[in-house]
């Protein structure tokens, strides 16, 4: 039975593998990190760009189900190397319990990050798992006073038959991981989450999102409804092939991030790497 169980995990966690985020104890940032040259992505950054992201709200990546901090550090220190304020936030237990008690876990880590900035606001940049995370904090847990900009890279905001299928090849409903449950298309969790207003409050909404996801399928359950910008990778540069993990490691998808935080068109840049 032990092993049945482990084995089931393991597939299961393969099947959905979203490397989570960073040090979920880290201490907030209290300061821009210095720019990292070697770290730039390969469109230019000016000075005064810069200085506009150390004076901007500290950004909180938010990962995904199951992985390792190392994981997030690409995005992380791209955004750095801008001057952006970057924590990288890590879902509680690897993301595999109640996506609800995680957005209760990162409303707490919010206040800690805008306590040691003393930022009013956060921009929250989500992977997968994490962009449910944060979409849940914002609607019903009063994340909307608390942040600018929500960014989502690959995140099943309708679900995905990834999560779905795993009852097909005898795991029953997800091996019993909940957040896999919920990430399921038709769950009641997704009922709940995409009842009324998809982009509550002030809260500049974001999606990205690309044709190579093997993750969430169908792909366009990645977007989202009621004014956000959604942005698909090949609309703007089909030749580019990006895959879930990618998203956070793309230096394409990475400019796209950057300007979603500054507030400009999203034209991505197809050369970057």
């Amino acid at each position: 039975m032990l092993l049945r169980t482990i084995l089931a995990a393991t597939v299961t966690a393969t099947a959905l593998l979203v490397p989570a985020t960073a040090a979920h104890a880290a201490a907030p940032p209290a300061a821009p990190s210095p720019a990292t040259e070697a770290a730039a992505p390969a469109s230019t950054v000016t000075a005064a760009e810069r200085a506009a992201a150390a004076a901007a709200d500290p950004v909180i990546v938010v990962g995904g189900l199951i992985g390792v901090s190392i994981a997030y550090e690409p995005i992380a220190a791209r955004l750095r190397a801008d001057g952006y304020r970057v924590s990288i936030y890590q879902l509680p237990n690897l993301g595999f319990g109640d996506i609800r008690e995680s957005a209760r876990a990162l409303s707490s880590y919010v206040d800690q990050v805008r306590a040691a900035t003393g930022a009013s606001r956060v921009d929250l940049v989500t992977h997968s798992e994490g962009g449910l995370v944060s979409r849940w904090y914002v609607k019903f847990l009063g994340g909307a006073a608390a942040v600018d900009q929500y960014v989502s890279l690959g995140s099943p905001q309708y679900g995905t038959y990834v999560a779905n299928i795993l009852a097909v090849v005898g795991l029953g409903s997800c091996a019993g991981i909940v957040a896999c449950q919920q990430m399921t298309i038709g769950s009641s969790f997704l009922a709940d989450l995409n009842s009324g207003d998809d982009t509550p409050g002030p809260v500049r909404w974001t999606t990205l999102r690309t044709w190579q996801d093997e993750l969430v399928r169908p792909v366009d359950n990645a977007v989202l409804a009621d004014g956000a910008t959604n942005v698909l990778v090949q609309a703007w540069c089909p030749l580019r092939v990006v895959g879930h993990l990618g998203l956070v490691l793309d230096g394409t998808t990475y400019t796209a991030v950057r300007q979603a935080l500054a507030g400009v068109a999203i034209r991505p840049n197809c050369f970057a790497v």
